[in-house]
């Protein structure tokens, strides 16, 4: 047997031990493409990213992962450019407000090495909250800061305040004010939301990002999965990280992102362990995989990566030294996996 044989017929053997393990017997499993079980041949370093505007935010960290920068460095820089896009309408300067017009942003940090994290959620008036959630990890002992308290710890820090609400997000804000359109919550190409980012180095080390402005017109005060250490990212050094993206309450209700990583400890592939923690999922919720809303990328440590998603056309980034790419991800059928094992509605 030679190893391209030997790699197939191991794959699926672990793809039907992991189905095994979830409890869900392959007359249940999501009616989804065939696993993508051949990965990628590894490259390290590698960064992964959510949407296409991730390629740049990949690019940049690799970038300044190859210069004089930490790997954190790189984290922090790539999802700062576009937290600093304000043609993005999703993340930092430009996204788009709460319910009352303010704009309030989320966003986490995480490092395998030492299995630290910061977080800031509810900011307002600060252009980088990557960054405040850094200087969280970094300078206390505490992981998670919010509101206006956040944004009086990121001002003694010496981050300067911004006016986030553009131009742009002002006249759409006033005409939604008075359509009040009940769709508001849609992810796909055109309205995504999130940049999450998960890094490894060459040694296998790794880390990630992820920043949002949260649901377009939320309720003040909301905070969805992003800023949340196992929801919107999780890092474990001994095996991987993932990042999420779409519905952050669809993500949080069950620790999405540790839920990967798990999946990737017990053996599944990046690709593997994404449909399997939306299979579980969609097991438990009552709404329809379309409904749901929530698309994941992970990679382990070795750099193999992956995605899965139930947005039609979700798309993530990914780069190392010898390329640069937006790649499709895995996307699941229109079905949702009831109690008993049947479609449910």
């Amino acid at each position: 047997m030679d190893r391209r044989d030997f790699i197939k017929r191991t794959t699926t053997v672990g793809v039907s031990a992991g189905v095994a393990a979830t409890g869900l017997s392959s007359t249940k499993a999501v009616n989804a493409t065939q696993f993508r079980s051949s990965s990628p041949p590894p490259e390290k370093p590698v960064f992964i990213a959510t949407w296409p505007f991730g390629k740049p935010a990949c690019e940049l960290a690799l970038k300044t992962a190859q210069g004089e920068g930490s790997y954190m460095d790189a984290i922090e820089k790539g999802i700062g450019l576009i937290e600093a896009d304000a043609n993005n309408s999703s993340v930092g300067i430009g996204g788009i407000p709460n319910a009352e017009g303010v704009v309030e942003l989320d966003a986490c940090i995480m490092s395998g090495p030492n299995h630290s994290a910061g977080s800031v959620a509810g900011i307002q008036d600060i252009l980088h909250p990557i960054s405040v959630a850094r200087r969280v990890m970094e300078d206390t002992d505490h992981v998670l800061l919010v509101g206006g308290n956040a944004k009086r710890f990121a001002i003694e820090k010496g981050f300067p305040e911004t006016q986030l609400l553009t131009d742009r997000q002002r006249t759409r804000f006033e005409k939604w004010k008075k359509e009040q359109p009940k769709d508001t919550h849609k992810v796909d190409e055109d309205y995504h939301d999130t940049i999450a980012m998960v890094g490894v180095d060459p040694e296998g080390n790794v880390f990630g990002g992820c920043s949002t402005s949260g649901l377009a017109y939320k309720v003040p005060g909301r905070v969805g999965d992003s800023p949340i250490i196992g929801s919107g990212l999780y890092v474990d050094n001994t095996v991987g990280g993932a990042g999420a993206t779409g519905v952050g309450e669809n993500v949080m209700r069950f620790c999405g992102t540790f839920l990967i990583v798990e999946f990737m400890r017990n053996g599944a592939s990046p690709t593997e362990a994404c449909q399997k923690c939306i299979e579980r999922i969609a097991e438990l919720d009552p709404l329809s995989i379309s409904e749901l809303d929530i698309n994941f990328i992970a990679v382990n440590r070795a750099g193999e990566y992956g995605a899965a998603g139930t947005s039609k056309g979700f798309r993530y980034s990914v780069c190392t030294p010898q390329k640069s790419e937006v790649v499709e991800a895995l996307h699941l059928s229109d079905k949702k996996i009831g109690p008993e094992g049947g479609n449910v509605r």
